[in-house]
């Protein structure tokens, strides 16, 4: 999968753009060269999406629709969502958002932001945790031009991001992808954390911790994007909320 979004809508840690990227040969492409090249990559079962300047979504076929490590695409109320991996405890939670039981897990992340956005009962971090399995997923709300993304903590599905020639943040599973569009500016998405155009990067097995970003250095000695790690050290000073009153929006402004 691929997503591609300006950065007046996704706002990335500002240690992911590597000053590297524009000194060596090597320089990182603009979104629609990305995306071309990602489309080349699999040229016969490949769709695409656009919303105009703001973002692009692309995304494969899988050729075995049922397998462990799915790959999944949907919309509906003008939010779309990008689903990897599998959740095993997916009937569960189509039952306790009252979905019905052929609810896709893309379809499910749909419904669940909704719930975060509009009347916002759980905090973000919790939804995410009760996700069971191995999964990461990129949802893109074009109503109000947010940004969310997720990865797993256990490892079975990667993610990448970086930053493209002008500013876009560009999200992928493929390595290869990622280190073409955006030279030194990139990174693995951390494990177990979740990434909000407004509220920027969490942990959503550790809420109450900052990230912090360790630079990363490649092969050659040049800084390479960061890693973002949980800060142990460094909690947030939170507001508890009551209430469906306090929406996701206030939960964000608190941080």
């Amino acid at each position: 999968m691929l997503a591609i979004f300006h950065k007046a809508f996704a706002h990335p840690p500002e240690e992911l753009n590597s000053p590297a990227s524009h000194r060596g040969s090597k320089k990182p492409k603009l979104p629609e060269e990305t995306l071309e090249e990602f489309l080349s990559h699999h040229p016969h079962n490949n769709f695409s999406m656009g919303f105009g300047d703001a973002a692009v979504l692309a995304y494969v076929k899988p050729d075995q629709p049922y397998s462990l490590k799915q790959r999944l695409f949907c919309g509906f109320d003008d939010i779309y969502c990008l689903f990897l991996g599998s959740l095993n405890n997916l009937c569960m939670l189509n039952k306790q958002y009252g979905l019905t039981k052929n609810t896709n897990e893309a379809m499910f992340v749909i419904e669940a932001y909704r719930t975060l956005r509009d009347r916002g009962p759980y905090p973000a971090d919790q939804v995410v945790k009760d996700l069971d399995g191995s999964f990461a997923f990129v949802v893109y709300d074009s109503k109000v031009g947010s940004v969310f993304t997720a990865l797993g903590s256990d490892g079975g599905v990667q993610l990448y991001w970086g930053i493209a020639a002008d500013g876009s943040v560009v999200i992928s599973d493929e390595l290869h992808v990622i280190k073409e569009g955006c030279a030194k500016s990139y990174a693995p998405f951390p494990k177990g954390c979740f990434f909000h155009s407004e509220g920027g990067l969490m942990s959503f097995e550790h809420p109450m911790n900052k990230m912090k970003a360790m630079p990363r250095i490649d092969s050659e000695g040049a800084m390479c994007g960061a890693n973002f790690n949980v800060d142990k050290f460094t909690r947030i000073n939170s507001i508890p909320r009551v209430g469906s009153e306090a929406n996701w929006s206030a939960e964000w402004t608190s941080h």
